[in-house]
């Protein structure tokens, strides 16, 4: 795990995966006690390809100050965009209104990368758009 420089933990996809239940054979991601995944990227983005069991809210209505959506409201977040760069951004802005978000450094990209599952808008194989 590392810092950002505004001092938000930053993990890596493997990490990522672990929190959130992605990966494993029994797929966990639904548990109790699991991290939500939280996907900050646009609609698009997100239709093209996502992790399964993902919660959508782009970082555009996060600043808007669009609330979370539910099954991610009061729960550990991990917060992944394509790259890294807007889930940084978005957990220093969850973090600095008390809620507990790290970021994936690589993003979406690292996660397909990894073998990691990624799904479209039909639930068949997606892309990292």
């Amino acid at each position: 795990m590392k810092t950002s420089r505004s001092g938000t933990s930053r993990i890596t996809v493997a990490e990522a995966a672990e929190r959130t239940g992605h990966g494993r054979a029994d797929e966990a991601a639904g548990r109790a006690g699991a991290s939500v995944l939280l996907d900050v990227r646009e609609p698009d983005e997100w239709s093209a390809g996502h992790a399964p069991g993902a919660v959508h809210h782009p970082l555009t209505e996060l600043i808007a100050g669009v609330p979370l959506p539910p099954e991610a409201r009061g729960r550990r977040l991990v917060v992944i965009c394509r790259s890294g760069n807007r889930s940084q951004r978005a957990a220093d802005l969850l973090a600095a209104h008390g809620t507990d978000a790290v970021d994936v450094i690589g993003g979406m990209r690292d996660w397909a990368e990894a073998g990691l599952p990624v799904v479209d808008a039909r639930g068949l194989r997606g892309t990292v758009a």
